[in-house]
C-alpha cells in the first residue's frame, strides 16, 4: 500500500488559494491525503501540494474547468482512480460576477450558477456513488453568509450559495442511511485578496458590522471544515454552520 492510498482521501475544489488552500492544509494536518484542485494556473496548486508533502503529508494536483459543470463529476472520478478512493469532498470552488439584477447579463447569471452550484451537484453526485460503496463519506459545501441574509448586487452569487444550502439539506436526508454526512459552512467576511483590495472606508464599514470586530481568517474556516471531515463530527449532518463573527446569528 502506497503512502497516498494508506490515508483517507479528501478532494478540495478551488484549492489554489484562500479558503481552499487553508482547508487543504488543515485536512493534511488531520492525516488526509489531499487532492488539490485548480482551474487555471497550476503554480499555486503545485506549490501547495509541495508544501503538504514537505510536511510529511500526501497530496496530488488535479486540473478541471468547473465552468463546465459536467467536468466536476469527471474530476471526482479521476481523483478516486488516482488516489485509491474518495472519503471527503469539499465543494469550495466559486466565482463572482456582480451587478444589479436589472442589469445582470444572462451569461453572468449562468456562469455563477453553473460554477458555484451546478458543478457542486455534479461533484457530489459522483462522490456519493463512491461513498455509498464504502457506506461512509463526508461532503462539505462552502456556502456563504449572503446565502442566508442576501446581499445587493449579487443576485446570482446569493442564489448559488442559497442553492448550496438547499442541496446540502436534501442530500443529507437522502444519503444519511448510507453513512454519508452532508453539511455546509457559511463564512462571513474573511481575509482574502478581495477584501485586502477594498477601499479602507468600505473595509472599515464591514468590520464595524461584525460583533467580534474583525474579519475572519481562512485558517479558521479551514479548521471548521476539517472538523466536519473528521470522525468527531460523525453525528452532524444537514447543518449550515455559520462562521462570521456573529454577523448573522441563526
Amino acid at each position: 500500500m502506497t503512502e497516498t492510498n494508506s490515508r483517507r482521501v479528501a478532494l478540495v475544489t478551488g484549492a489554489g488559494r484562500g479558503l481552499g488552500q487553508a482547508t487543504a492544509l488543515k485536512l493534511a494536518e488531520g492525516g488526509f491525503a489531499v487532492a488539490v484542485h485548480y482551474g487555471r494556473s497550476s503554480e499555486q496548486a503545485e506549490a501547495l501540494a509541495a508544501q503538504i508533502r514537505a510536511s510529511g503529508g500526501a497530496a496530488q494536483t488535479f486540473m478541471a474547468d468547473l465552468s463546465v459543470p459536467q467536468n466536476a463529476g469527471e474530476l471526482v472520478e479521476e481523483v478516486a482512480a488516482a488516489m485509491g478512493g474518495l472519503h471527503v469532498l469539499v465543494n469550495n470552488a466559486g466565482i463572482t460576477r456582480d451587478g444589479l439584477a436589472v442589469r445582470m447579463k444572462d451569461d453572468d447569471w449562468d456562469a455563477v450558477i453553473g460554477t458555484n452550484l451546478t458543478s457542486a451537484f455534479h461533484a457530489a453526485r459522483a462522490a456519493i456513488k463512491i461513498m455509498m460503496r464504502a457506506r461512509a463519506g463526508r461532503i462539505i459545501n462552502v456556502s456563504s453568509v449572503v446565502g442566508l441574509m442576501g446581499n445587493p448586487g449579487q443576485a446570482n452569487y446569493v442564489a448559488s450559495k442559497a442553492g448550496l444550502i438547499g442541496l446540502t439539506k436534501a442530500l443529507a436526508k437522502e444519503y444519511g442511511g448510507r453513512g454519508i454526512t452532508v453539511n455546509a459552512v457559511a463564512p462571513g467576511f474573511i481575509e482574502s485578496d478581495m477584501t485586502a483590495a477594498l477601499p479602507e472606508a468600505q473595509r472599515a464599514a464591514y468590520t464595524a458590522s461584525i460583533p467580534l470586530g474583525r474579519l475572519g481568517l481562512p485558517e479558521e474556516v479551514g479548521a471548521l471544515i476539517a472538523f466536519l471531515a473528521s470522525d468527531a463530527a460523525g453525528y452532524i449532518s444537514g447543518q449550515v454552520i455559520g462562521i462570521d463573527g456573529g454577523l448573522y446569528p441563526h
